[in-house]
């Protein structure tokens, strides 16, 4: 090997090959993967800890509920000690494997429990809605891009519509309308306090800024050299779309995966703190922390736990974003083998 030789022969492999090589290489992914991993298996180990660790329903209220704690029966729910007397304490953090591991919330419902419970939600709505967005969007940015003309502008004038609102206040403006109403269209039919309501409207608002890429790439890529060699040769407009125009357009698909997740993961937190989310009796970080919000000086903990999990899971899939692109990125990867 000579000095002006690069370090390996980058032709050898495929782009595939070399991006997971890629990958695997970064320090970023592995932490990112390590972080969503404990996050992803506590919640998933939440009817486990509620039937076998904490031994309570975190979806009823015990407002008259008790606990033993070192051998002694104390109330859940507290008679308030401070300023005039009013009110009622929940049970602080215990720090022990058992009940009330992080404390009770206001209707003396295990915070722990709850935590895990509504992590589940968070992380499913937010990977439905992800996936419907990338679905729909690289489906939409596909047929504009590649079609052009007429059916371009129509949907390019769609999808700027939907631009055009800020993404909160059109999912607000959704979830007030759809959780009164509910959603029904033709066969489909969704009631008001549904958990597939914030994945449909989640995944709604986010499109245009998935598909508006996506269309540019497909425009660039049909006029390259290959793609109107296969139009010259005869080949379907479908065949051309799955062989030459899809397969290019992935890596970027791939790129807003972990991204998508991230946003829609936080525009539910946000709609569920505004009581226009997830509906009782299901759970999410969303609610539990507007539960925790009058009790942000007295139990700290029952607001402050799940947005340190919503932290944690943001920068996880904000840290695998970064290195998934970075892997697919073709200049960095020849960078890297010169």
């Amino acid at each position: 090997m000579t000095a002006h030789e690069p370090a390996f022969d980058i032709s050898s492999e495929s782009p595939g090959k070399i991006a997971y090589r890629t990958l695997i290489r970064d320090r970023r992914s592995w932490i990112a993967l390590g972080m969503l991993g404990v996050v992803l298996v506590l919640t998933l180990l939440a009817p486990i800890y509620a039937s076998l660790i904490s031994k309570t329903d975190p979806f009823v209220s015990t407002i008259n509920g008790t606990v033993v704690l070192d051998g002694v029966e104390v109330q859940v729910l507290q008679q308030s000690t401070e300023g005039l007397k009013l009110g009622v304490n929940p049970i602080g953090p215990t720090w022990k494997i058992g009940p009330y591991f992080l404390g009770a919330d206001n209707q003396g419902r295990d915070v722990a429990a709850r935590l895990l419970y509504g992590g589940t939600n968070t992380l499913l709505i937010g990977f439905a809605a992800a996936c419907l967005t990338i679905i729909v969007a690289t489906l939409i940015g596909i047929t504009a891009g590649y079609s052009g003309k007429i059916l371009d502008s129509i949907l390019s004038r769609i999808l700027d519509v939907i631009w055009a609102f800020p993404v909160y206040l059109l999912s607000i403006s959704l979830s007030v309308v759809l959780l009164t109403s509910g959603f029904k269209w033709g066969p489909l039919s969704l009631e008001a306090g549904s958990l597939y309501l914030p994945i449909l409207i989640i995944g709604f608002v986010y499109v245009p800024y998935v598909a508006r890429p996506i269309r540019g790439q497909v425009i660039t890529l049909r006029e390259r050299e290959f793609v109107k060699a296969a139009i010259g040769g005869g080949a379907k407009n479908i065949t051309i779309i799955f062989r030459e125009i899809l397969p290019n357009i992935i890596p970027s698909v791939l790129v807003f995966v972990p991204l998508m997740i991230s946003l829609a993961m936080l525009t539910e937190s946000a709609l569920s703190f505004l009581s226009i989310g997830v509906q009782p009796p299901n759970a999410s970080w969303g609610t539990i922390i507007r539960d925790g919000l009058g009790l942000l000086y007295t139990r700290p903990m029952v607001g402050l736990t799940p947005g340190l999990f919503i932290v944690i899971t943001a920068v996880s899939l904000n840290l695998l974003g970064d290195a998934v692109r970075d892997a697919l990125d073709p200049k960095a990867r020849l960078r890297r083998a010169f």
